[in-house]
């Protein structure tokens, strides 16, 4: 796929990017270089691999899945710019 300067230009506008006239080249040449290569991949068979963690292979340490308060209750709070009975306190928004 062929990226234009037009479409390289709106690109960067969309990402909020300056990108000054003399780079629109050179961008340009760069995202038809990434979309030809996710286009490469789109053509790879990857019919009955299986999704991988890692590149290496490894095992997930396993946890209890049971619920907690976390036992810090208060190093949280400390943070907070005003807590009140145990609870983050908010400004009214909706009156």
């Amino acid at each position: 796929m062929s990226v234009d300067q037009e479409t390289a230009r709106r690109a960067a506008h969309l990402a909020r990017i300056r990108v000054e006239e003399a780079e629109l080249p050179a961008l340009a040449a760069r995202l038809s270089a990434i979309l030809d290569f996710a286009a490469q991949l789109s053509e790879v068979d990857v019919e009955g691999v299986e999704p991988m963690t890692s590149v290496t292979p490894m095992a997930l340490k396993m946890r209890d899945d049971v619920v907690t308060d976390g036992g810090i209750r208060e190093k949280i709070l400390a943070n907070a710019p005003d807590a009140r009975q145990g609870f983050f306190a908010v400004p009214k928004v909706v009156e």
